[in-house]
């Protein structure tokens, strides 16, 4: 009994913060439903009858990220004042994301609309949640719809794939995906990159298997679970815009997204590898992360 007892506990601890985010997601869901009866709203989730209980979920997050992570947000000025493609890099779970758009709206009020994989709108019980805070299928007309409507979108090519199969070498599993870049050709915007510093020492991916790896291909749903929730530093960082060239091919414009446009103006490295080049221990190393936590918060 004492032993099933510390290994049902110590099974636990490794999942508790990861169940404790999507606890917490599920009760803002309902805490929306609430709101909207009680208002009687029937408004389009994206107007802005919706601000005031977004500010109310944003500053929730803003919160927990500032008292668990010690979160930072740099390179806001970089996002233009219209329309944009923003390009992340994905962690075992998008917690940082998830802070990136408290922040965002909490700092500029503004909405930034998310691409999500086809899985997450089959999950039961969220869909009131998804509609308010802007995620969106990843399908070229929705993208385009809504770049012409002034929002910025944001896309990680790496996708499912990247969460649950890169590691604490911060492999880009881009793979041959190049919709994003179609869209920012076809929209006329700049494509602008992003990354979490130390997002895969938070939360982690068992080491990959075959069969799971085979099981993921087949079937394109997520079956290992994440683990972790260590209160390490996060740091994200939104590089300099890459603009958009009417004479530019689609491959041309993947090509030019895989060039160092940014704040560092290195002229080989892909735009998303440079940024994590430039802020991450390569290999991630949870120990550093943690005592990053006491660094001087950097400007």
């Amino acid at each position: 009994v004492i032993i099933g007892s510390l290994t049902i506990s110590g099974i636990l601890v490794f999942f508790i913060v990861p169940l404790t985010i999507v606890f917490f997601i599920y009760l803002t869901n309902i805490l929306l439903l609430i709101y909207q009866r009680n208002n009687e709203l029937k408004a389009d989730p994206l107007s802005d009858v919706w601000n005031s209980v977004r500010e109310t979920i944003a500053s929730f997050w803003d919160i927990y990220a500032r008292i668990w992570h010690g979160y930072e947000l740099h390179g806001v000025e970089n996002l233009p004042e219209g329309p944009g493609i923003l390009v992340y890099y994905h962690g075992a779970i998008p917690i940082d994301y998830l802070y990136f758009l408290s922040r965002l709206f909490l700092w500029k009020k503004r909405l930034c609309l998310s691409v999500a994989d086809h899985f997450v709108f089959r999950l039961p019980g969220l869909k009131l949640l998804l509609a308010v805070t802007g995620v969106i299928p990843g399908t070229r007309k929705e993208c385009l719809v809504a770049l012409k409507n002034g929002y910025l979108v944001s896309v990680s090519p790496g996708g499912v794939r990247e969460a649950l199969f890169s590691d604490e070498s911060y492999r880009l599993m881009w793979g041959n995906r190049k919709g994003f870049a179609q869209v920012a050709l076809e929209a006329k915007v700049p494509i602008i990159p992003m990354y979490t510093q130390n997002v895969r020492e938070g939360y982690r991916m068992f080491k990959e298997r075959r069969f799971f790896r085979q099981l993921y291909e087949s079937t394109r749903l997520p079956f290992t679970p994440p683990y972790g929730g260590l209160p390490v530093k996060f740091r994200t960082y939104i590089g300099k815009p890459i603009p958009y060239d009417p004479n530019i091919t689609t491959e041309e414009l993947v090509e030019k997204v895989c060039k160092d446009k940014f704040l560092f103006s290195f002229q080989t490295k892909t735009a998303v590898q440079a940024l994590i080049s430039k802020h991450q221990t390569i290999p991630g190393n949870i120990w550093k992360a943690l005592l990053e936590r006491f660094d001087k918060c950097r400007k």
